[in-house]
């Protein structure tokens, strides 16, 4: 029963490209018609939103069973349900949601053409490829960058985009992947920022404060797990980690450790902490948070007035002690 499930999900899997570009054009025709007032405006945003747990539904069983990624596993499984919710909350006239709306749409319209198309797929990827090899270059440690996972003399057409690392009779190999690029997360502050109904010369702040931090914290990501990983510096509780991830090979202990656990772990503080910032330059962003709290919690939060950051007379933030 379980197999034929995983089965099912694999399948539907191959619908997710075409899933999101439907998802994204759903909820870009639905911020059209507010700004329109259009009375089918909420209709429409309606459906985007389930038409977007649809799409988490595909994914899951890839970063699940394909990438082994427990966060981001179980993120996309809650976001499923949290989608259907947040359209019914949509439904019944919660009207706030119509800036996370806005803010989806232009998370889509950002990221979805670095994941679908190639031309810019190859570009974006290479180039963090070449700025990661510097960097581990700085630290003493000079690594081969070749196509794909082949040999260094293959002629596999893919990207350059894989270090290759030797570890006794053993080759390691780590390709970065447009996950590794942080686009995902610059499209996601990039979107909420846009969505925003705030002077551009405070978005323009925020952008400041949020996208550089990002690609730069990811480049180091990338440098710390092709080190831990590619020189084996975190083979610890070997059978216990194996397990944990269903993997029979011991060279990948080092790198679920290095990706899986603290990555990923510490990726989810620096979020945290970019979003502290972002909202003391632009505390419009909040609206966004606490519609999601609602939605987690069933609870209404007044964020400003709990944080301290309000709006002046002029439009701009203000800070409390």
């Amino acid at each position: 029963m379980l197999d034929g499930v995983l089965a099912a999900l694999a399948w539907f899997g191959r619908f997710s490209d075409p899933l999101a570009w439907l998802v994204v054009a759903t909820f870009t025709a639905g911020a059209a018609l507010t700004w329109r007032e259009s009375r089918f405006a909420r209709p429409i945003t309606v459906t985007a939103w389930v038409l977007f747990g649809v799409f988490w539904l595909s994914v899951f069983h890839h970063f699940a069973f394909v990438q082994k990624s427990f966060i981001e596993g179980i993120g996309t499984l809650v976001a499923v349900p949290a989608s259907l919710y947040a359209g019914l909350l949509l439904a019944r006239g919660r009207d706030s949601l119509f800036v996370l709306s806005r803010a989806i749409a232009a998370m889509g319209l950002i990221f979805f053409p670095f994941e679908t198309i190639p031309i810019l797929r190859e570009f974006l990827i290479e180039t963090v490829t070449r700025q990661t090899a510097f960097l581990i270059q700085l630290l003493g440690i000079d690594p081969t960058v070749v196509s794909g996972t082949q040999v260094p003399t293959g002629t596999h057409p893919d990207y350059q985009s894989t270090f290759w690392f030797v570890d006794g009779d053993h080759t390691i190999t780590y390709t970065i992947l447009i996950a590794c690029t942080g686009v995902g997360s610059m499209a996601i502050f990039g979107g909420l920022i846009a969505a925003t109904d705030a002077p551009l010369s405070r978005k323009l702040r925020a952008l400041a404060v949020s996208i550089p931090v990002i690609y730069g914290l990811n480049l180091v990501r990338n440098v710390f797990i092709a080190i831990g990983f590619g020189t084996q510096r975190f083979h610890f509780f070997p059978d216990t980690i194996m397990s944990l991830f269903g993997s029979s090979d011991p060279y990948k202990v080092s790198y679920f450790i290095a990706d899986r656990v603290l990555a990923q772990s510490l990726s989810v503080v620096a979020m945290v902490a970019i979003t502290w910032v972002v909202i003391h330059e632009l505390p419009e962003v909040m609206v966004v948070i606490e519609d999601v709290l609602y939605m987690a919690t069933g609870t209404e939060y007044d964020l400003q007035r709990a944080l301290g950051v309000g709006m002046r007379a002029d439009g701009s933030g203000s800070g409390g002690e």
